[in-house]
C-alpha cells in the first residue's frame, strides 16, 4: 500500500525486553519502513538486557533511518510494560504515535495500513496478531490460541462496531491521552484494556486492521504457552468480566456435551451427532486458515483440539486467581472500582537515556 499524498509524521515506539526467537528480523523489519515521515523509537527498561547489542547492531545496519534506543524505566503506574514504553511517548517528536510489540513482524507498509483504517470517530487503530512460522507441536497449539480462536472472535466482535484494542499494536492521535499521557493507561492492568476504556469514554471507537499483522513463534514449551495463556485469560477476566464470562461456552467441549445430551433426549444417537459436528467445526476452522494464509496442517489441527480441550480449565483458572507471571516478574491484577487496586511487586526506578541511530 501506497503511503497518503500528504502522510503525517508517526512516530513507531517498540518495547523490547529480551531476545526471542525472530528478533533479529522483527528489528530489522521496524527499520524497514516505507513511510516518509516517520521516526522510530526502541524502549528497553533495563541497561542490561541482552538485546540492547542487537538493537544497537541493527541501527548500525540502517543508518539512514531516523531511529533511536531509549533506556530506563519511567514509573508512570504499576504495569512494566506501559513503564517501559512512557519515554517513547515522552520523546516521540510526532503527534501520531504508534505502539508495536516487540515479536510483532512489521511490514514495510504497516504505517499506512494503520493510517488507513482511521475513519471518521476514530480513536484507536489495533491489530490482533497472527502467529506464524511455528516450530514444534506447542507453537502449533500457540497459534491455534492466537488465530482461529482469538483473532477470529475479536474480528467478529469487530464487525459488530464494539473493537476493543489489542496490544500488540496500538494506534493513536497524542491529544487522546491529554495531559496525563500515558498514566492515563495505568489505571487498568493491561494498556489495551485501559486505552479501549478512555476511547469509549470520549464516545470514539477502537477499530481493528485487517488482515492481522505476523507473529513469528518460533520454537514454544508447554509451560510456557499456558502461562500466556493463563495471563491473557485473567486480564481479560479482570478487566472485562462481562464479556469473559461466556468464553466458557464459545469451546467445541461444552457444544459437544449440550448436543450430546439434547440428542439423547431426542432419540438420536449421541456419538454419531457429536462425530457430524466435531467434523464441521473443525473443518469449518480448516477453511478459515485456509483461507487466511494462516499455519495449517494435520499436526495443527490436533492443536485445535487439544485448544478446545484445554479451554474450560483455562476459563476456571481466570476466575481462580489474580496472579500472573510477566517475563519473569511475578503480577497480580485485583478487579476494584474504576480499575485501581491492582499491584505488582516493585520495579525500581531508572534514569533513562537515549543512543540515537
Amino acid at each position: 500500500m501506497a503511503p497518503p499524498a500528504a502522510a503525517p509524521g508517526i512516530t513507531l515506539v517498540r518495547p523490547l525486553r529480551g531476545v526471542e526467537s525472530h528478533s533479529r528480523a522483527t528489528l530489522a523489519a521496524s527499520l524497514s519502513l516505507d513511510y516518509p515521515a516517520h521516526e522510530v523509537l526502541f524502549c528497553v527498561a533495563d541497561g542490561d538486557d541482552p538485546v540492547i547489542p542487537l538493537v544497537e547492531a541493527a541501527l548500525r545496519a540502517h543508518p539512514g533511518v531516523d531511529a533511536r534506543l531509549l533506556i530506563g524505566a519511567d514509573r508512570v503506574g504499576a504495569n512494566p510494560k506501559l513503564n517501559n514504553m512512557a519515554k517513547g511517548w515522552r520523546g516521540a517528536k510526532y503527534d501520531w504515535i504508534c505502539f508495536a510489540d516487540s515479536n510483532l513482524l512489521v511490514p514495510p507498509d504497516y504505517l499506512q495500513r494503520l493510517l488507513a483504517a482511521w475513519k471518521p470517530g476514530t480513536g484507536a487503530v489495533s491489530a490482533p496478531p497472527v502467529g506464524t512460522r511455528p516450530e514444534g507441536f506447542w507453537a502449533e497449539l500457540e497459534c491455534a490460541f492466537l488465530n482461529t480462536f482469538e483473532a477470529r472472535w475479536q474480528y467478529a466482535i469487530d464487525t459488530l462496531g464494539v473493537g476493543f484494542c489489542q496490544g500488540k499494536t496500538l494506534f493513536l492521535r497524542r491529544e487522546l491521552l491529554g495531559a496525563r499521557g500515558l498514566a492515563a493507561l495505568a489505571t487498568q492492568p493491561a494498556e489495551d484494556a485501559a486505552l479501549t476504556r478512555v476511547v469509549r469514554a470520549r464516545g470514539l471507537k477502537a477499530r481493528l486492521v485487517s488482515p492481522p499483522f505476523p507473529q513469528p513463534l518460533g520454537t514454544r514449551d508447554a509451560r510456557g504457552v499456558w502461562s500466556r495463556q493463563v495471563r491473557w485469560a485473567r486480564l481479560r477476566r479482570a478487566t472485562f468480566p462481562w464479556l469473559y464470562a461466556p468464553e466458557i461456552v464459545v469451546g467445541f467441549v461444552p457444544a459437544a456435551l449440550a448436543l450430546g445430551v439434547a440428542a439423547d433426549g431426542c432419540g438420536v444417537s449421541p456419538a454419531a451427532s457429536v462425530a457430524a459436528v466435531f467434523v464441521a467445526w473443525y473443518g469449518g476452522e480448516a477453511l478459515l486458515a485456509a483461507a487466511a494464509g494462516w499455519p495449517l496442517s494435520a499436526r495443527a489441527m490436533v492443536a485445535s483440539v487439544l485448544r478446545d480441550v484445554l479451554m474450560p480449565a483455562l476459563w476456571c483458572a481466570a476466575w481462580l486467581s489474580n496472579d500472573f507471571t510477566w517475563h519473569g516478574v511475578q503480577l497480580n491484577a485485583r478487579e476494584s472500582s474504576g480499575g485501581r487496586g491492582w499491584r505488582r511487586f516493585a520495579l525500581p526506578h531508572k534514569a533513562g537515556s537515549v543512543r540515537n541511530n
